[in-house]
């Protein structure tokens, strides 16, 4: 086994170390969900966290880690006796992205239950995590699925199975700490809720503080275990401090005046629920418990707001978590502390033990040792530190590569008016819902119908390769008729390769919805171009929260260009469209034969998913732009042969027609049919429009008839 980094050697991170201490402290804080770019340690810190915890006293024997003073009574492993047990180091469960349902929660023992007739269940991953802490590394990308089952187990604190003839209920109270690239795409909302903190990271600034991080990591990577044994004083002191600030925590007394802070707090930000105030209490009583005090004071208070709030504000998946500290210091002045007892004296900070000498090198950010700014890990921090800054401010998406400035740009390919500055979008509403027609195999998501690994059991069918889900009633089955030739002797079924049968489950995939706006000077009306864009963002809405991947092409002057490639950061592709200018001519052929190449590509790289190609036009076509053809051919020419392009290679469309005024030239119309999709009106795109339920996107050009009656219908 590999020697882990020290907790206490991680270089700075003020806000990470304390949020996971805090959870160490009390663990009702609820977990941490750490959020930041790539390589600011947030994972060495995480599995570092587990050496600080106290040992923990389990049942021998037991597989779901019963405590022997007040053991489960419905333990599957039980009943249990009161009584001495085993002390054991806490446990840290690294659930992968990848898992299955039946590696999370457990499952029937087939081996046993097919050989010797029992039903025998085997633990799964809740079950090993109980009493420590369950890790998720890139938490945002976990599957629905599993998130439905943490989500459970998180709220109840057991872990319940019924499945193939299994009812099986045990205890699943753990510490649930998850890390995410936000660039990656955002969490569930519903999850997201469950996390008690939150905290931000981000990399130093400082040369001097990102030389000691190189410095200690190089010296880690040379020689672990003599790098750890430098650090294990350092670390001796903050495991004591923990179990210290834990037999204090009973008596630490929260009082009206921190109680009464606390709700002003949450009622001023208007966080959702009551959860975030009982998040809050139990921070702000672990900070004074972790400080050595026996009351909560204001200072605790605002501290916890800070960590506890910032993701319980957002009203949507666009809004970037934060809080406003000058209103947070004004809400708490309105209830001023009481006359506080004088302070203990407080604890010298450890130092490393070479007062971070260059043998020290380090990990990427985190907390303790010596640091050559910021103090140790001990130390609770009220208020951010410089080096904390970046880390303060929400993650934000690149900014597109739009001009900033109102002046035109001329080219030599245009003559229509200059370009227009971005104009807001207008308020988001629910979209009806666009799917894939057929049965496609990509990712687990919520648009369209697809075989998956999880859903429900359609049926079954022989195994092709590896048998990944086995159906046991159909293996039964056919493996009944054969027993009494097979010479079966006993409960056991004489079960043989062939008799093995895969169970087909269909449920919902994410699909990559590309988006194609046009954002020429024919859009450019700043009333019609900011209802554009509430539509656009409306659908980006509806993708976020059905898992797509999604990319965004426009086309305006001479030019198509890729303004997001294919991504799962949906609030991405909002900034870039919250910024995107218009004006120019209409090169409605190069935005489609952009789409034609962007796709390809996508192919490619994820063959499984499918696209749905979302064009968002009047229908005009006034330049060629970059679209090549023959000379003698018309821009609404080529724009019909790069339509018919997408067409033939499958590609499911819809057209958004933006036209508007009451005079209408239908030309969005032409579009869809050349797409073989059907087009979709700003208003008809609206969930609760009188235009009709749920439209399937065609792939296929349906016939006149068959278009009037399902219009008739609709």
């Amino acid at each position: 086994m590999s020697t882990p980094y020290p907790f206490t050697a991680v270089v700075g991170q003020s806000d990470l170390r304390l949020a996971l201490l805090l959870n160490a402290v009390s663990p009702a804080v609820g977990g941490v969900l750490v959020r930041g770019e790539k390589g600011t340690a947030k994972s060495t810190a995480v599995r570092a966290l587990s050496a600080l915890l106290p040992q923990v006293d389990v049942v021998s024997g037991c597989r779901f880690s019963c405590a022997p003073a007040a053991p489960d009574p419905a333990c599957p492993d039980g009943p249990h006796e009161t009584g001495s047990g085993a002390l054991r180091p806490a446990r840290m469960v690294e659930l992968p992205v990848g898992a299955s349902e039946d590696r999370l929660v457990g499952a029937l023992d087939i081996e046993r239950a097919l050989a010797e007739g029992v039903k025998a269940f085997e633990p799964g991953l809740l079950a090993d995590a109980h009493r420590g802490i369950l890790y998720v590394d890139e938490v945002n990308l976990l599957h629905d699925h599993l998130i439905d089952l943490l989500l459970d187990a998180a709220a109840m604190g057991a872990s319940y199975v019924e499945r193939e003839g299994v009812s099986v209920r045990h205890a699943a109270r753990f510490l649930l700490v998850g890390t995410m690239n936000p660039e990656e795409g955002e969490l569930r909302p519903q999850l997201l809720d469950r996390f008690g903190l939150t905290v931000e990271v981000a990399a130093s600034r400082e040369p001097a503080q990102r030389v000691e991080v190189v410095r200690r990591r190089l010296a880690y990577e040379d020689d672990p275990t003599g790098f750890a044994t430098r650090w294990a004083g350092d670390e001796h002191e903050v495991r004591a401090r923990v179990v210290a600030a834990r037999a204090l925590l009973p008596k630490v007394s929260l009082g009206d005046t921190a109680l009464l802070q606390i709700a002003a707090t949450c009622a001023g930000f208007e966080v959702d629920g009551m959860r975030a105030d009982i998040v809050m209490a139990r921070t702000a009583t672990a900070l004074a418990a972790w400080a050595g005090r026996t009351e909560v004071r204001k200072e605790d208070v605002r501290q916890a707001a800070l960590l506890a709030l910032p993701h319980r504000r957002r009203r949507n998946p666009f809004d970037a978590p934060g809080l406003d500290e000058d209103m947070l210091d004004r809400i708490l002045d309105q209830f001023p502390d009481e006359e506080p007892e004088p302070d203990p004296e407080p604890e010298p900070e450890p130092e490393g033990p070479d007062d971070g000498g260059p043998e020290d090198g380090g990990p990427d950010g985190g907390p303790g040792g010596t640091p050559p700014q910021g103090g140790g890990p001990d130390v609770p921090e009220t208020e951010r530190q410089p080096e904390s800054d970046a880390a303060d401010a929400p993650e934000a998406p690149e900014a597109p590569e739009a001009p900033q400035s109102p002046e035109p740009q001329p080219s030599a390919q245009e003559s229509t008016g200059p370009e227009q500055a971005a104009v807001r979008a207008a308020e988001p509403f629910r979209t009806k819902m666009l799917s894939v027609p057929g049965l496609g195999e990509g990712a687990s998501g919520r648009r369209s119908r697809a075989r998956t690994a999880h859903g429900r059991t359609t049926g079954a069918t022989r195994p092709r390769g590896h048998l990944t889900k086995l159906h046991l009633a159909a293996t039964i089955q056919a493996a009944a008729p054969h027993q009494k030739a097979r010479g079966r002797a006993g409960r056991g079924l004489v079960i043989r390769k062939d008799d093995l049968r895969q169970a087909t489950r269909e449920g919902r995939e994410g699909n990559l919805v590309l988006f194609v706006v046009d954002a020429s000077g024919s859009m450019a009306a700043r009333q019609r171009m900011g209802a554009v864009k509430g539509a656009v963002l409306s659908l980006l809405l509806d993708a976020y929260q059905r898992r797509d991947k999604v990319g965004l092409i426009t086309f305006r002057g001479a030019t198509a260009e890729l303004a997001l490639p294919p991504t799962s950061s949906v609030d991405a592709a909002a900034a870039r469209l919250e910024q995107l200018p218009t004006g120019g001519r209409t090169p409605l052929a190069a935005g489609l034969l952009k789409a034609h190449e962007v796709l390809r590509i996508e192919r490619l790289r994820d063959p499984s998913r499918r696209p749905l190609l979302v064009v968002v036009t009047d229908g005009r076509a006034t330049s060629a732009g970059n679209a090549g053809g023959r000379t003698d051919s018309t821009p609404r020419e080529l724009a019909g042969h790069s339509a018919r392009l997408l067409q033939a290679g499958g590609v499911a469309s819809v057209v958004v027609d933006c036209e508007s005024g009451p005079v209408r030239l239908g030309l969005a119309g032409v579009l869809a049919r050349d797409l073989g999709g059907p087009a979709v009106t700003l208003d008809g795109l609206r969930a609760d429009s009188l235009a009709g339920l749920v439209k399937n996107v065609r792939t296929a050009v349906a016939s006149t008839a068959s278009t009037d009656s399902n219009r008739r219908a609709a």
